[in-house]
């Protein structure tokens, strides 16, 4: 049987001979940082970016990394549209592009030079409400708001889609014009995650837009 005083002395050999392998491995590292500090980094490429957003033109110098997000709430500061996920998957940054509902953070701000962008505060504003944000009101279809920027713009986009005949996954006859059914918007809102669950509220605001123009 072994003696315990060999094996404490063992396992001591063990750890010291590690100890100075490592500092023998990271000494040339170490010598090498003294001798040649890092070379600053390269300045990201930059790009000019024209946007008209909400009526206004304005050229930016972005990053050509800077989503449509980004370049709207930190460099226009217009903090209404929300960053949820940052991955597409729940809808809180969508605006309107050339009429079309996009998400915001999927796209790069270089990719819409020149582009009209309407934002939640392009819509309206106290005392001069768009109608959806009005029906909004009206059916309580926000509790906590977060989502409630995007839900809208994708709101009243639905309703131009299936105004200008877009068919939808639920479209029974897509040579047909859809109908203004709370089934279409249902399909269509699906890309909006509302997770306070305001859901019902939202579509019965959006119903009553449904008729005026929106």
């Amino acid at each position: 049987m072994s003696d315990p005083q060999d094996f404490e002395m063992t396992r001591r050999g063990i750890l010291t001979t590690g100890v100075a392998g490592v500092a023998v491995a990271s000494a040339p590292a170490a010598a090498l940082a003294k001798t040649a500090p890092p070379s600053p980094a390269a300045p990201p490429p930059t790009m000019s970016v024209t946007l008209k957003v909400n009526g206004k033109t304005g050229a930016l110098d972005l990053d050509t990394r800077t989503t449509l997000l980004d370049a709207l709430r930190e460099h226009w500061q217009l903090t209404g549209t929300k960053k949820g996920c940052d991955h597409g998957q729940c809808g809180a940054c969508t605006v309107i592009v050339e009429g079309r509902r996009i998400n915001s953070c999927l796209t790069l701000a270089v990719m819409h030079d020149g582009d009209e962008i309407t934002t939640i505060e392009g819509l309206g504003h106290p005392g001069d409400l768009h109608p959806m944000q009005a029906a909004f009101v009206v059916h309580d279809g926000f509790q906590c708001g977060y989502c409630t920027p995007g839900q809208i713009c994708s709101a009243v986009s639905v309703l131009k889609e299936i105004r200008d005949g877009i068919p939808s996954h639920v479209s029974g006859d897509i040579t047909a014009a859809p109908q203004m059914t709370a089934h279409e918007m249902r399909e269509r809102m699906s890309g909006n995650i509302c997770r306070c669950g305001a859901y019902s509220n939202i579509i019965e605001a959006m119903q009553e837009v449904a008729g005026a123009k929106a």
